[in-house]
Parts: structure tokens; sequence; C-alpha cells
């Protein structure tokens, strides 16, 4: 709603990269959205330039204008890549307007912990104080909403249970996370390069993705015990999607049933976590939806549990997830405006 008129009018700055033309789709289709705005730091060009893939789609991107955006719309969208948003946020924040912000610039609260993982310069810290991480499952929304990574999301919620009532050996907790090319983002590398990845795996960003210091940190307001996990990526030739295999020692006394009666506490209201038990789920259950499915096996002999978790990593991993914080934030109905089946097969 802008000046009394019914509807939202919704801002993104970055359409062009994957995440942002998912979350255009999404934000067009949606039922309270009036209005999609479209803006760019570069100057004004057709949406169809920028997104091929959109040629009957009449919008144009506007040249950036911070004080235009905050006239003509009631949110902003901010996919942009690693170093921008950091740059663009004072100006909002000073105004309490609303912005939801797929990037990874405010979702760590230390400016020291950001340039050394991000190799960036980091935000000012009373800017990074006053973000809210928006894993949507557990997190309130504020009005500056940093939107979880989609590893980070992923593996969260694959532990929150577990860790949040203190049932791991916290100095056991090893994660193997896959994820489909889509992760690694629009622009060609050498490692996402058809003829190099397909048929082919490869582990990559060892010991030093950017997402470890996102999920500790989060774990850490759970559990002030963790100190550390074991967090391995691996790029394999799917377009989209990750898959999450969670491994810990579980303390004496617990068994299958009773893991799984922790996960059915927390996640049996859960709109967009689906938990199956000891039915281990697979990636092609959750692609083209925003679903988060887990599953999980305790093996009594290693004293060990499994926790499989995927996702789709544009959606629940990132645009998906954006659009569940904007209806968290407005109020809606947390499912309005997501796709709720996935495409199968």
């Amino acid at each position: 709603m802008v000046n009394g008129v019914t509807g939202m009018n919704v801002a993104i700055l970055g359409v062009s990269g994957y995440s942002g033309s998912v979350l255009y789709k999404l934000l067009k289709e949606h039922p309270k959205v009036d209005k999609v705005n479209l803006y760019s730091r570069k100057p004004r060009r057709s949406l169809a330039e920028a997104v091929t893939a959109f040629k009957n789609q009449p919008e144009y991107l506007q040249e950036y204008d911070p004080q235009a955006i905050m006239a003509e719309n009631d949110v902003l969208f901010l996919a942009t890549p690693a170093g921008v948003s950091s740059q663009l946020a004072l100006v909002f924040m000073e105004a309490k307007f609303p912005v939801i912000d797929l990037s990874g610039d405010l979702r760590l609260k230390k400016a020291t912990s950001y340039e050394k993982w991000y190799q960036k310069p980091a935000a000012a810290t009373k800017l990074l104080a006053q973000a809210t991480y928006g894993l949507a499952e557990f997190e309130p929304v504020g009005t500056y909403i940093a939107n979880p990574g989609c590893y980070a999301t992923a593996t969260l919620l694959a532990l929150a249970p577990l860790v949040k009532e203190d049932l791991l050996q916290l100095d056991s907790i090893i994660v193997d996370a896959k994820s489909g090319l889509a992760g690694a983002g629009k622009k060609l590398t050498e490692t996402s390069h058809y003829a190099y990845i397909n048929e082919n795996a490869q582990a990559y960003k060892v010991n030093c993705h950017q997402h470890i210091p996102e999920i500790v940190q989060e774990l850490q307001t759970w559990n002030d015990k963790l100190e550390a996990i074991q967090f391995t990526t691996t790029l394999i030739p799917i377009t989209r999607g990750i898959m999450v295999s969670a491994y810990a020692k579980v303390k004496p006394g617990f068994v299958q049933a009773d893991l799984e009666a922790v996960f059915t506490k927390y996640y049996h209201d859960k709109k967009w976590v689906r938990f199956s038990g000891s039915d281990l789920p697979a990636i092609k259950d959750v692609i083209q939806s925003n679903y988060c499915d887990i599953g999980l096996s305790y093996n009594p002999v290693t004293n060990t549990v499994l926790v499989v978790s995927v996702i789709d990593n544009l959606l629940k991993g990132a645009s998906g997830q954006a659009v569940q914080n904007f209806n968290r934030l407005f109020d809606f109905e947390e499912t309005l405006g997501l796709p709720a089946i996935p495409a199968w097969p």
C-alpha cells in the first residue's frame, strides 16, 4: 500500500541473478502484490535485456534511487552480490524502511568475521546489530531482515531440534552438504563449466565456505556450549537443490523414537518443514517448492545420528524464504504466494 492504495508495491534491486529472477516470478504471482518495481545500479534497460526468459514482461529496470524506492514502494528486496548491500543499508535503516536482504552482508554480527570469510569490507557495526537474521521457522521478523544462506537454511533446520535440546556431543558435528549448479550463481567459472561438472562432483571451499560462520553463529544462540562444526560443500551435476547430511554423536540414553519425537515437537506446526521420521528425503521431493524435507536415522552401534535435509536452493534457500519472511513481516498467511507442490518427476 503506497499513498493509501490497497495492495503492495514491492521493489527488487538485482533481478538479473538467479535468486532475483525467481523472486520476481514469486512476487508477480503473489496475491497481495499489486506492482513489482525493478531497480538496477546500471543505466535504465528493459527486463527482457536483463533476463531473456522474461521477454514478454513489460517492466524496465529503473536506475537505483533510494528516495524514489521508499516513496513508491512498501518494501525493498535486495538480491545483490556480496559487498553491495553493506553500502546501501544505512539510508533504509535510518528511515526504518522494510528491507529483505538476500545477500550475506548483514547476516554476521561481527564485522571482523564478515571480512575474514567474505574477503570484503564489512558494514558498520551498528548496521550489523540492527539487522534481524531471518530463519523463518525460528527467528522473529524485524524491519531489516538478513535472509539466510542456502546451505545455512538446510543445515540449521537439520540440526535445530537436537542442538536446542542439547542431545548431541557438540564437538562431533560433521556436515556434508551437496548443491546443484544454480547455487554457484550465474557467472561462469571453470568448475561450473558444463564440460567440467557434467558427470563429475567437486568438493569446494572446504573449511572456508562463507556460510560456516553464519551456521555457527545461529547454533551458538541456541546452545552456547557449541564451539565449531566440520562443514564440507560439494558441487554436483544437477541444476538446483541442496542435500545436507549432518552427522553427530548422541548423548547416552536415546533411541530412534526419542529423536523422532524431538523433531516432531519442533516441526509439527511448521508450514514449510516436512519431517518424515526414518524415511530419508531426496532432492527431487522438494524441487520447485518452498519445503524443507527432513528425515533421520540413528545408529546405536556407533551412537551416531544422521539427519538428512533437502531444499530447493533458489526457493527455501533464497527467494522462497524471502517471500516467506515478507508474509511474516506484513502478517499475511505464511504460505501465501509460495509453491507448495514440488515438480515431479
